[in-house]
């Protein structure tokens, strides 16, 4: 994935970055961690019984609003079938995916005014929290969204999208630059990506995360989830939802999002790293992330089992990482093994786009974990909804999920 895609929508996923450096968080803090691995396990092992978040058989919890937590990257899908002169004048390749430059300033205006268009609420937590409210479907708000968006009109669609989704959403709203947006340009089979972050990149945490009245919505959820997109954005936001997640032995999950992330974000990553309970990921961006940290292997399954073993804050719950290969099998490490789940297969003429895929496993699989379900049915439902996107254009769903 790419700084593009990467700090918006998943399915910016292939952008290449340059190599650009954060300049948060330069001095690293001592952090309470042990390398040696949790006497009491996040989870019990596979079999009997069966994987679950806690180590407790409770029976199944009863979902209220503002469990799930999110934090990213908000972007404004906005998709229009368009004609090859519009590509001509953009200087648009049919399938690519690039960052707005200012040539492309005029393009999202043209684009509304031009032709029929689509608008989603988009960026790569903002589906993922998405597609977990799908999947949960009632009651309504059991996701929460924070993010910075612009006062405009794009804003306004953006806040409307997230409701019509059933997210509760609450954006840091700013003047200065406009809602992020990205154009999809659809020629035939092709689909032509132009991301402007603009506002997704102005979140200022004092203006909004530690606000009382907000920071009590994060102390509210049990699960927490941040795009590694959101590292280059505001890497203390992030810190500071880590912590609180670990200090209450709540369960926090982090996502590598784009090898850039890796490369060129590794402090404010490694700084959050100890406070991970589940760390997803693509086959693409492990390879990366191995060579940074020096794993000395591009074997998939020891890079996700050397992954599981790095240090860690909260010893009451060992860390899973999950790592995703597309049609390939999926990767789960825990504290006892590396296992391998086979993706649900589809037909490939059904197939209409993948970019949204990985938002949509992360989606899947923390509806499941909300309900404390075991790991392998979190899995499952991970699967189950990225099949479900690929066959649409971006990650959009049916009205109800049909998962059982």
């Amino acid at each position: 994935m790419a700084a593009a895609a990467a700090l918006g929508p998943s399915r910016l996923r292939r952008l290449s970055r340059s190599g650009e450096r954060s300049e948060a968080g330069q001095a690293r803090e001592s952090l309470p961690v042990s390398p040696s691995r949790a006497p009491l396990p996040l989870l019990s092992a596979l079999g009997s019984p069966p994987q679950r978040i806690s180590r407790h058989a409770a029976a199944m919890p009863k979902l209220s609003e503002n469990m799930l937590f999110g934090m990213g990257n908000p972007l404004l899908d906005i998709c229009a079938v368009v004609d090859k002169d519009f590509l001509d004048k953009y200087g648009l390749k049919p399938n690519d995916q690039i960052l707005a430059e200012e040539k492309h300033k005029e393009l999202f205006e043209e684009l509304v005014k031009k032709f029929k268009v689509e608008y989603h609420a988009g960026g790569s937590t903002q589906n993922s929290v998405k597609v977990a409210q799908w999947m949960i479907q009632s009651p309504y708000k059991v996701a929460t969204f924070f993010g910075c968006i612009g006062t405009d009109k794009f804003g306004e669609i953006l806040k409307k999208k997230a409701e019509e989704a059933h997210v509760d959403a609450h954006y840091y709203e700013q003047s200065e630059q406009p809602t992020g947006t990205c154009a999809a340009c659809i020629t035939s089979d092709n689909r032509s990506l132009v991301a402007n972050l603009a506002a997704a990149n102005c979140y200022k945490k004092e203006k909004h995360l530690d606000l009382d009245k907000n920071w009590k919505l994060v102390e509210k959820a049990k699960v927490y989830y941040i795009a590694g997109f959101f590292l280059t954005v505001s890497p203390e936001a992030v810190l500071k939802v880590a912590t609180q997640a670990s200090a209450n032995n709540k369960v926090f999950s982090l996502n590598l999002s784009a090898p850039f992330i890796s490369q060129f974000y590794k402090e404010p990553m490694m700084k959050v790293m100890p406070y991970v309970d589940i760390l997803f990921g693509n086959e693409t961006e492990a390879a990366t992330f191995a060579r940074e940290q020096g794993f000395e292997t591009e074997d998939i399954k020891e890079i996700a089992r050397k992954a599981q073993a790095l240090p860690k804050a909260n010893l009451k719950r060992q860390r899973i990482v999950v790592f995703t290969q597309g049609k390939d099998y999926t990767v789960m490490a825990t504290d006892t093994d590396v296992q391998t789940f086979p993706v649900l297969i589809s037909d490939q003429s059904e197939i209409v786009d993948t970019n949204g895929a990985g938002d949509a496993f992360v989606g899947g699989f923390l509806s499941q974990l909300v309900y404390d379900r075991p790991l392998t049915e979190c899995i499952r439902a991970g699967h189950y909804a990225a099949s479900v996107i690929i066959k649409r254009s971006g990650c959009t769903f049916p009205e109800k999920p049909d998962f059982h």
